[in-house]
């Protein structure tokens, strides 16, 4: 009698590109101050309470940034409103956030941001296969006159589209 053998294609884990992925919120204001010339994904940790507010999409990035002290990564600035539904253990919706990365990971970015004056900001925060990621993007910041012309650059595709569509 030969023996079954299991079907292992549906039994496996998904990779990493197919884990299902659903942007809770996007840091607009930081594609509008700065030039993103990298980016990174890292976890949070985070409380209970915390995780429930960013499921029901109660977050703000908007002047939020990432500090590296003693070797850990900070996420400062970010609020994560209180969970309506939360009792007296709820958590303080400012408060400071440790990011996860490698301590490799870390001083590198740590490198780039004193050597060439950058920042890392929050573009992003996501689900990624229940857990809750944030995109950091090493920047620099723009000049006044780096705005407008993106201003008046954003316009001109504007108004290109809209001659389209007319035709």
């Amino acid at each position: 009698m030969a023996k079954k053998t299991k079907d292992t294609s549906e039994h496996t884990k998904a990779t990493p590109s197919h884990v299902p992925v659903k942007v809770i919120t996007v840091n607009r204001q930081a594609y509008h101050d700065y030039f993103v010339e990298r980016t990174i994904e890292a976890g949070v940790a985070l409380m209970g309470t915390e995780i429930k507010s960013i499921r029901d999409g109660k977050v703000n990035l908007r002047g939020s940034y990432a500090i590296a002290r003693n070797g850990e990564l900070w996420l400062e600035n970010a609020h994560i409103a209180v969970y309506e539904h939360g009792n007296r253990y709820n958590h303080e919706p400012m408060r400071n956030r440790k990011l996860l990365l490698h301590r490799r990971e870390i001083s590198q970015l740590q490198g780039r941001i004193d050597t060439k004056g950058l920042t890392l900001i929050p573009l992003k925060l996501y689900l990624k296969g229940g857990k809750a990621k944030i995109e950091l993007g090493l920047c620099r910041g723009k000049k006044l006159y780096d705005k407008r012309d993106a201003i008046a650059e954003r316009d001109a595709k504007r108004e290109i589209e809209r001659t389209i569509r007319t035709r």
